[in-house]
């Protein structure tokens, strides 16, 4: 019972000398709450919607007034011009309602009903469920109204966009793939960058001719590789036991996952090369690069619905861009057209990340 006693006062005292260490462990669980507590929400709000209305009659408006009251929808589209399938290919909104011209004169018809249909983007099948439902209790809500005056129902037929079968497998798939693929380049950069300074070894490459910039790239080249591998498997395992297949142009995920690899080595290095120990640089790859990808870059919970005051952190997790890239190839296959800013975003952040472990090798190299 003295040697456990003692043993657990060697391992304290020894976590009291590391100020880093125990700093990470003490904070970190504090950040952790705040993020389960506040930006893990399921509630699906003000969703981005489009109405084509072709009709253009009192009834007509007063339906669109049904949806406008409600606190549900975020209607940024209504008129006859509106194109709810070109801005179902954009992401601009995540369904519309279109309102056929022969609706008001449907629905003072006895025995017949008014056909209206809503189109739904299906990628994210519990979010495409929960939009059909809000639809139609709006619908239902119209048509109560309507029955005290006498007229017809309305008819709602729904078809969805993408993801027909709402499959789970299409939305929790692609951001899986993602998620995989983020620890292990980063954890292996960063444990190789800290074991250096750890045991000194790192004043050899400085002793040597080696410049900041070559020891950073050739470090970072041989991560990468280990993470472009990394990503083959994980796509070779997602086509064979999963049946994800690309639906179309496969060169935004391709380039995309060179980006998205080289941020992960060049944070891994950063993280590294500022912890300069080991255990403590696995306690910061895993909260930065694993925690923060999981909780803020949508891979279960939109993003719409992480509280403002956090949700500008996702702006500069590179898994954010990754996981809409991985669902656009798996599920939706608009191409360049839809993700072009996902693959700009990456190569910013991947310039960003490289030039913070640079300014760091640098500082170290110079002795400053």
């Amino acid at each position: 019972m003295k040697r456990i006693f003692a043993q657990a006062v060697k391992e304290l005292t020894q976590l009291g000398r590391d100020r880093l260490t125990l700093a990470l462990a003490l904070v970190l669980p504090l950040i952790l709450l705040l993020l389960f507590g506040f930006a893990v929400s399921l509630k699906v709000n003000k969703i981005n919607f489009a109405i084509q209305d072709l009709d253009l009659t009192p009834m007509s408006r007063e339906y669109i007034a049904t949806f406008e009251r409600t606190n549900k929808f975020n209607i940024l589209a209504s008129g006859p011009e509106v194109n709810v399938p070109r801005l179902l290919d954009q992401g601009t909104v995540a369904a519309g309602l279109i309102i056929p011209p022969k609706f008001s004169r449907d629905l003072k018809r006895n025995g017949r009903a008014a056909e209206v249909q809503i189109l739904v983007d299906g990628t994210d099948a519990n979010t495409a469920n929960i939009v059909r439902a809000y639809a139609n209790a709006t619908t239902s809500a119209f048509v109560a109204s309507l029955r005290e005056s006498g007229h017809t129902p309305v008819s709602l037929q729904s078809r969805l966009w993408y993801n027909p079968g709402l499959e789970s497998l299409k939305y929790i798939g692609p951001g899986a793939v993602a998620i995989t693929v983020t620890l292990f380049p980063t954890l292996l950069a960063g444990l190789a960058t800290a074991k250096e300074y750890e045991q000194g070894t790192i004043l050899q490459v400085y002793a040597s001719s080696l410049t900041g910039t070559e020891y950073l790239l050739g470090k970072a080249a041989a991560f990468w590789l280990v993470g472009m591998a990394e990503v083959l498997f994980v796509n070779i395992e997602a086509w064979l036991f999963f049946g994800l297949r690309f639906v179309g142009d496969s060169t935004p995920m391709i380039l995309s996952s060179m980006l998205y690899i080289a941020c992960c080595v060049f944070w891994g290095i950063f993280l590294g090369s500022n912890t300069k120990i080991q255990s403590a640089a696995i306690q910061a790859v895993a909260f930065t690069a694993f925690l923060l990808s999981l909780q803020l870059s949508g891979f279960i919970y939109p993003i719409a619905n992480i509280p403002v005051g956090i949700c500008w952190i996702s702006n500069i997790i590179p898994a954010r861009y990754y996981i809409e890239l991985t669902r656009d190839a798996y599920a939706r296959g608009m191409g360049w057209l839809g993700v072009w800013f996902q693959v700009f975003a990456l190569a910013l952040l991947a310039s960003f990340f490289c030039f913070l472990a640079w300014r760091k090798l640098q500082k170290m190299q110079l002795g400053s």
